[in-house]
């Protein structure tokens, strides 16, 4: 036997017949979704390929129960699952995240696994089947039901990681605004001076944004915990008993540790997947908020001595090979550049869902892929952000309130008292003269000086006016 001979065992399927390696635990349907979707070169998400391992663990406990399936079987299934989740046979899921046939290979693969090892289990050998992928492991289910349920478990899984990570970005961006609430600086829109506000302001502004995300996404995610599971093909529970369809839930919960909830209409929930839209577009809303806020931030921190310069980021690595000294906003450039993606992926689930047609949508091999990528690089966006960026930002007070009694913008101020047409005037003026709008008010005897400091008190036009022009 030379170097290169492989052994090998000869499986059927209704295609026809496949050399598999010998020792492997995957099988003919298996291989062949590995030789037909070699696609992006990233195996199925481990964590849904778990959550598929658990939906196998529940059907064969119920169907045991049920007496669908013998109990020895159903105890050899449940047994190669438990293994299965420690850890063990992890190289035998070999299909790729996009994949045709709306996930059949990924199921495949998994009954596969789980039949071969189970058949070993009750003293046969790989490829015997003692314990079938189809008959036994994916007894009461369907491709159709156990991926869309597998998806939603996934999802409610890497959310946890998401909304830790986002609670403390809240926290950490909160005890800032409380920092820096009596930093006075000049608000701008549209890059140009408006008015006078403070910079916890701004940043109990950011800490809203994210609040207001962390909400809209836990309501979305609500939607993950009704699954379709007992529905198989098309949601009317062809081929599943009663006490399947009536157990399958409860039992999926306990295996999962989450609530997981039979859908009110399984065929609604087998046809159509705008929940996981729901999710994306919950997901690409906190992008953007993230990345505006990272352009403020790039902006504020911008220079250091020819830009705003009213922050300083923390330095966290050399920002050129050419240019000595210079360092770059690096963290909320990334955080950006992953929204950017996250936007992308929306874009791509969004089209996805679409494409559904009557009783099942065939892409959610690339909803998932997408919608994972998006969770697992926002919570690692986020964290890096908070830890690398939001604790480690300083203020420049001095700074901002130079630039702010600078500005021409303290004018606004004066619009109750000399008219809108009267201090755009006297802002042109001060543009012009490069002098304070102040010492024009006074040169021209439109004010008194005691008046004049009290309207232009930058601090008060940062809070409602008492009603009182005096």
């Amino acid at each position: 036997m030379t170097e290169e001979t492989v052994l090998t065992r000869r499986e059927s399927d209704s295609i026809g017949t496949l050399d598999v390696p010998a020792d492997a635990y995957y099988g003919v349907q298996s291989l062949r979704g590995h030789n037909n979707f070699q696609i992006t070169g990233h195996m199925m998400n481990d964590r849904f390929v778990m959550n598929v391992v658990k939906i196998k663990k529940a059907a064969a406990i119920v169907n045991g129960k049920s007496g669908y399936i013998s109990a020895e079987i159903a105890d050899a299934i449940v047994k190669a699952c438990d293994e299965v989740l420690s850890g063990a046979l992890k190289d035998e899921f070999i299909t790729d995240a996009i994949q045709g046939g709306a996930g059949t290979t990924v199921n495949m693969n998994v009954n596969e696994v789980i039949a071969n090892r189970a058949t070993e289990l009750l003293g046969g050998r790989l490829g015997e089947y003692t314990c079938h992928p189809n008959d036994h492991v994916n007894c009461s289910q369907s491709t159709n039901d156990v991926i869309p349920t597998a998806g939603k478990m996934t999802v409610i899984e890497l959310s946890q990681g998401l909304l830790r990570n986002l609670i403390a970005l809240i926290a950490a961006l909160r005890n800032k605004a409380l920092a820096f609430d009596g930093i006075l600086k000049m608000g701008r829109t549209q890059l140009q001076d408006a008015v006078p506000i403070r910079l916890g302001q701004e940043f109990s502004a950011y800490a809203s944004s994210m609040e207001r995300s962390l909400a809209r996404i836990r309501e979305t995610l609500q939607e993950m915990y009704f699954v379709n599971l007992g529905g198989t093909a098309i949601g009317t529970a062809v081929n599943v008993g009663r006490g399947y369809l009536e157990g399958i839930d409860d039992e999926l919960s306990r295996v999962s540790g989450y609530p997981m909830r039979q859908a009110e209409n399984l065929i609604d929930a087998t046809q159509n997947v705008d929940s996981f839209v729901s999710v994306s577009g919950a997901l690409k809303a906190l992008a953007v908020n993230l990345s505006k806020m990272c352009n403020d931030l790039r902006l504020m921190s911008s220079g250091p001595r020819t830009g705003f310069e009213e922050i300083t980021l923390p330095a966290k690595q050399n920002g050129s090979s050419i240019m000595p000294g210079k360092v770059n906003p690096v963290i909320p450039e990334v955080v950006s550049q992953v929204a950017f993606a996250v936007i992308g992926n929306d874009t791509t689930i969004t089209m996805a869902a679409e494409a559904g047609q009557f009783e099942l949508n065939a892409f959610e091999p690339v909803i998932f892929y997408k919608l994972f990528e998006s969770l697992e690089c926002l919570t690692n966006a986020i964290n890096t952000l908070t830890v690398n960026c939001i604790t480690g930002i300083s203020a420049s007070k001095e700074h901002c309130e130079e630039l702010l009694m600078g500005s021409v913008g303290v004018v606004t101020a004066l619009c109750p008292f000399l008219g809108y047409k009267k201090s755009a005037e006297l802002a042109k003026e001060a543009l012009a003269k490069k002098v304070p709008v102040r010492d024009l008010v006074l040169e021209y005897g439109l004010m008194d000086a005691a008046q004049l400091d009290a309207v232009l008190d930058p601090y008060k036009m940062t809070e409602p006016a008492d009603g009182s022009n005096a």
